[in-house]
């Protein structure tokens, strides 16, 4: 009977302690805790542009991961289950959360084929694919900050954070701590690249957890912003 009542102490112990850790997952100490800086405004919002079920998708009011899938979204599987498997399924749920893949319009039915495909265990809820023509795609594109290029298919291996005030959101000094001690040249973190894991598993991941908790502390009026503006950087 006793070694029953310890095996019982010990599940209820850790059926207590297991959401208390993951509130201490999602809420960082603030003695570590470091805003998303925003490294570009008044990013272009999709608004009335059509999507895949037909429902009204913006930037606005959401915080979003961009994607660009360009004319061959199938081609680029790799990258799409990467972002579905290391960001999309840790977020999927969180209030305003949301993925936007803008496909070029005559790659309509192709951008259908990758996504029944993502969605072969789970449906995609938060994550929209929003039609657009080519042109319309770059000029959006082109009010994003970033060193990258779509390649001749629009298509890009990057993704961009947008906040809930249509701001590009990243880092302004991405330097590690070896290199801020070599004094090396200061270069910002703009966007994440859909090809390495461990730029998803890790420095995406927890920025996107980061800008979650400054909302969240926003909403209870404890947010106190030391973050710079992307014009505090002269040099890309």
């Amino acid at each position: 009977m006793k070694n029953k009542s310890i095996k019982r102490n010990l599940v209820l112990g850790i059926l207590f302690f297991l959401p208390v850790t993951f509130l201490l997952f999602l809420y960082p100490a603030k003695h570590n805790y470091t805003p998303l800086e925003i490294v570009k405004t008044e990013v272009l919002d999709v608004t009335n542009l059509p999507s895949n079920n037909d429902a009204t998708v913006q930037f606005k009011d959401n915080i979003t991961v961009l994607s660009f899938l360009g004319n061959n979204p199938e081609n680029y599987i790799i990258e799409a289950s990467n972002l579905k498997e290391l960001v999309y399924d840790k977020f999927t749920g969180f209030k305003k959360f949301q993925i936007v893949s803008l496909v070029p319009l005559e790659a309509k039915e192709r951008a259908e084929r990758l996504r029944k495909e993502l969605t072969k265990y789970k449906p995609l809820e938060y994550w929209k694919f929003v039609y657009a023509s080519q042109e319309d795609i770059n000029r959006l594109f082109s009010t994003l900050r970033t060193s990258k290029f779509l390649n001749y298919e629009g298509f890009v291996s990057e993704v961009y954070v947008i906040d809930k005030e249509l701001n590009q959101r990243g880092r302004l000094d991405n330097r590690t701590k070896k290199e801020i001690e070599k004094e090396a040249q200061v270069y910002p973190l703009t966007s994440y690249n859909t090809s390495e894991v461990s730029i998803l598993k890790n420095t995406m991941s927890e920025d996107v957890r980061v800008l979650f908790t400054e909302y969240r502390q926003k909403r209870k009026g404890e947010f106190n912003s030391t973050s710079r503006r992307a014009d505090d950087l002269k040099a890309n």
